[in-house]
This record gives C-alpha cells, sequence and structure tokens, in this order.
C-alpha cells in the first residue's frame, strides 16, 4: 500500500508556511527509508490555499533514476489529464526491470575485468584537486554550491565546434574538466568518475524502463603535452564509446580491477 499523507496549511500565513515547509523536507529526509519495509516511496499533498498545493514525492535512489522520474511524471500527468477529461487511458506497455537483471546476469564479467585492468594499469594513487585552504577527502567542511552560466555567444560557439570536429558536447566539456585536474594536481595523467546512464542499447525498449539503472565510472585520460587539441579530444571521444561496453560494471568491482589499494578512493571527483 503506498503511503499517502494530506494536511491543511491554509491558516498559516505565507512566512509561515515556508518555514513549515523548510521543516518538513528536513525531517522527512532525515527519517530515510527502512529498506526491508515496502514500498521504498512516500506522498504528502499539501493544501496551501484554495487552489494552491505543495506535492512532496519521497522515494529511495535504489528505485528509480533521473531519467525514470521523467518518465514515471509522464506518465502520471497522462493519467490525471485523461481521468480528469474522462477519457479512456491508452498507455504503451513498458518492458519490466526484472528483463534488464536478467540482462546484466548474461553479461560476461571476465570481458569487463580485462577491460579495466588494462585501462587502469599503472595508475595507482587517485587525483586531487589541490587548492590553497580546501579540507582533504576525509576532513569536514560546509558545502557551499555555487553557479555559473555561460554566454550565449560561447555556448553557441562551443556547439559549432563540436559539429564541425564531430565531437560531442560531452566530450568537449569533459575534455576541459581534465585539463583543469590536470593542471591542479600537475599530473598528465587524471583520472575522475563519470556518471553514465547504464541503459543498455542492445535491450530493446531500455529507454522507456523504469528502474534504476544510472552508473558511476572511473574515466582515465592521458594528457600529452604536445598532442594537438582536436586529436586529443576525438581519442577522448574513442574512449568513452569503447567505456559505454561495459558501463553496466559495478563500482565496486572495478576498484577491485584497478592498481589502487582498497582502502583509498578510486576518485575523489565525479563530473
Amino acid at each position: 500500500k503506498l503511503p499517502w499523507e494530506e494536511q491543511d496549511w491554509r491558516g498559516l500565513s505565507s512566512i509561515e508556511q515556508e518555514e513549515r515547509l523548510d521543516f518538513f523536507l528536513q525531517a522527512d529526509r532525515s527519517r530515510g527509508f527502512e529498506l526491508s519495509r515496502p514500498p521504498l516511496i512516500r506522498l504528502t499533498l499539501i493544501q496551501l490555499g484554495e487552489q494552491r498545493y505543495q506535492f512532496i514525492w519521497s522515494s529511495h535512489h535504489l528505485l528509480l533514476d533521473g531519467w525514470s522520474s521523467s518518465l514515471l511524471l509522464k506518465e502520471i500527468l497522462e493519467s490525471y489529464t485523461a481521468f480528469h477529461q474522462g477519457d479512456a487511458l491508452r498507455m504503451e506497455e513498458s518492458r519490466p526491470y526484472s528483463d534488464y537483471i536478467s540482462w546484466l546476469q548474461r553479461q560476461d564479467t571476465s570481458k569487463a575485468e580485462a577491460f579495466w585492468r588494462e585501462a587502469l594499469k599503472g595508475f595507482t594513487t587517485p587525483t586531487t584537486l589541490k587548492m590553497d585552504g580546501t579540507p582533504g577527502i576525509n576532513q569536514t567542511s560546509d558545502i557551499q554550491f555555487s553557479e555559473q552560466r555561460a554566454k550565449v555567444s560561447a555556448s553557441a560557439a562551443l556547439q559549432s565546434l563540436a559539429r564541425q570536429q564531430q565531437l560531442t558536447l560531452n566530450t568537449l566539456v569533459q575534455g576541459a574538466w581534465a585539463i583543469l585536474l590536470s593542471r591542479y594536481s600537475g599530473e598528465e595523467d587524471v583520472l575522475f568518475g563519470t556518471t553514465v546512464s547504464g541503459r543498455p542499447p542492445d535491450l530493446q525498449g531500455a529507454a522507456s524502463m523504469v528502474g534504476m539503472f544510472i552508473n558511476t565510472l572511473p574515466l582515465r585520460v592521458q594528457l600529452p603535452p604536445k598532442e594537438p587539441v582536436v586529436s586529443w579530444l576525438k581519442k577522448l571521444q574513442e574512449l568513452q564509446i569503447e567505456v559505454r561496453q561495459y558501463e553496466y560494471s559495478p563500482l565496486v568491482d572495478v576498484q577491485g580491477w584497478s592498481e589502487i589499494s582498497r582502502g583509498q578512493p578510486l576518485f575523489e571527483n565525479i563530473f
């Protein structure tokens, strides 16, 4: 049974509602989930005015990733629209997540192991983003957020360059991140984590499946000092394509196949 709660805050001022919502969200996040008690989802509907509501959907990341969230919201909105208009609901069935588990169990882990051992061979120390006054990975510090927006002209120029050189925008930005890491660490061989969708192209219907597919994997980038940037970026893109074949690999296994000791993280920053 799906946990559903309704609250009425119409008697509170807008400032009181805002304060109470902040408190509610913090408490809800701290509450977490008991993994042995399904479902790992709860819903809360808070009425703020006659025609104004706050809807809170809390779920454990084990259940679904960001891609799945958008699929689920699309289904909910389509269902609500059909219900509201009195129409019959017509939805295409998506493949069950169990099909992905079966696909995973059919993969040849020995091939993945051989790939990652070769890809990480000789890399023994995590790349650190060294900055003056920055605490190390095991030290605590207040988390701060900074948002930077590129100018429209700069974004357009990057997209134009990517098209001209048959590169993805992702390759350009990952290349820039690798250069930044190299400059700060003083290393010409750097490694950082990358998030991948994890949806296998050879599993038909994977794009419409709901579940947890996303994965984080290492990307090792070497920066030869005299290589032209475009040819270097093309090699980086080829590496990304190769990694895609093994993006189902569990990070804990990849760590074990590397030459970095178990007590250390494989990477200290994620793109």
